[in-house]
């Protein structure tokens, strides 16, 4: 007997409401199931009303999955809450670009849960888009191509200067490592989700720098094909923030965009991530 007391999908592709829960308190194990299988057919889920503390946040988020360090380079909320990343707005927290999270190491998160704790008065919503619709609005010739490619994931743009002007070159712990340097990860540019089977395109121009094994020019032409697909209305969903909203997504089959249109205003957010595994792409599909 199912526990969800309603699903209500957001638009076709991406994204769907749940209603019935109370995150704050410990999930049964048919509850987890729901959750777990609705984040698979609808990859993005909302869920209204919560109020969470930073605790029953990591909580919750650790029943779905193993978590992640809050980030590989910029730390937790505090000692007690190391797997909590902070997205400050007043401390570069601003994210006004596709991308997904995490891609330039080379096991990215498997999904993320992100909860609003401070909001402006207007402003500050946040987009998710399907990857997997974005390799299927490819036409299949060019969707062959993609299947047969890999690309190079950059995180030094955003991060290295954090990592050495502010952290002396220490960054955190990541796959059981001290991050010290942050060297681009090479991933497929179609990425085989590895509980569904179904593809997506797993560039983001957040992170997505070069594809590899083809000319410069050629590289460019490719990564703004690819990135046209990305981000369309038609395989997207805004969400408008409210006080106790918590979402959650797939990192693998998604991509998403922090609106910056809140001027000055405040806007904090707390992010924990659920760990993964490496992208694997259509060449090593069982």
């Amino acid at each position: 007997m199912t526990v969800v007391s309603a699903v209500e999908p957001l638009t076709a592709t991406i994204g769907a409401q749940l209603s019935g829960f109370d995150l704050s308190r410990p999930q049964t194990p048919a509850e987890v199931a729901d959750i777990r299988a609705a984040l698979l057919q609808y990859k993005l889920l909302v869920f209204r009303g919560q109020n969470l503390t930073p605790t029953a946040h990591r909580d919750f988020a650790a029943t779905l999955g193993e978590l992640t360090p809050a980030h590989p380079v910029v730390p937790g909320l505090d000692d007690e809450h190391p797997e909590i990343y902070v997205l400050d707005s007043g401390d570069g927290g601003k994210s006004p670009v596709w991308h997904t999270d995490v891609t330039f190491m080379p096991r990215p998160p498997l999904g993320s849960v992100l909860r609003a704790v401070s909001l402006p008065p207007v402003g500050g919503d946040t987009c998710w888009t399907d990857l997997e619709a974005a390799y299927l609005a490819l036409s299949p010739h060019v969707r062959s191509l993609a299947d047969r490619l890999t690309a190079l994931h950059d995180g030094r743009k955003d991060f290295e200067d954090y990592l050495n002007t502010r952290l002396g070159g220490e960054g955190g712990t990541w796959e059981g490592e001290r991050v010290t340097s942050l060297d681009p990860s090479v991933h497929p540019v179609v990425r085989v989700h590895p509980e569904t089977g179904r593809r997506s395109l797993f560039v983001s121009p957040g992170f997505t720098t070069r594809i590899l094994d083809v000319t410069e020019a050629e590289s460019r032409a490719l990564l703004t094909l690819f990135f046209s697909v990305i981000g369309l209305p038609e395989h997207s969903v805004r969400h408008r923030w409210s006080p106790g909203d918590l979402l959650v997504w797939d990192n693998r089959s998604t991509a998403h965009y922090a609106v910056d249109d809140y001027g000055d205003q405040h806007r904090v957010m707390h992010r924990v991530t659920i760990r993964g595994d490496a992208p694997f792409g259509v060449d090593q599909e069982n």
